[in-house]
């Protein structure tokens, strides 16, 4: 199986910064997209960004312009950061990634989730 373990979260005021990490390992072929999803208090859980294998990205519209999703394929390892953080930001953020094991079957993998929270 594939295990995803991310790492960086925290609390931080209105304006500042946060870098998440998420690192994938186990039973691991190949891991074609990689993604960060958030849930709200209340909220239903929402894409935040992704990005392919070949590094093609696609954002949700309220964070373009201040996150940046990158990847190290060698590390099997996406981050996110996010500059210009604000109290709307506020989640529990979920690594995703699509990969395809050493046994050749294709799923969905979700990590444990890391809490950010914005204060205004």
């Amino acid at each position: 199986q594939v295990e995803l373990v991310e790492s960086g979260g925290g609390l931080v005021q209105a304006g500042g910064s946060l870098r998440l990490s998420c690192a994938a390992s186990g039973s691991i072929f190949r891991i074609m997209a990689m993604g960060w999803y958030r849930r709200a208090p209340g909220k239903q859980r929402e894409l935040v960004a992704t990005i392919t294998s070949g590094g093609s990205t696609n954002y949700l519209d309220s964070v373009k312009g201040r996150f940046t999703i990158s990847r190290d394929n060698a590390k099997n390892t996406v981050y996110l950061q996010m500059n210009s953080l604000k109290p709307e930001d506020t989640a529990v953020y979920y690594c995703n990634a699509d990969a395809v094991t050493s046994y050749y079957t294709r799923e969905q993998y979700w990590g444990q989730g890391t809490q950010v929270t914005v204060s205004s």
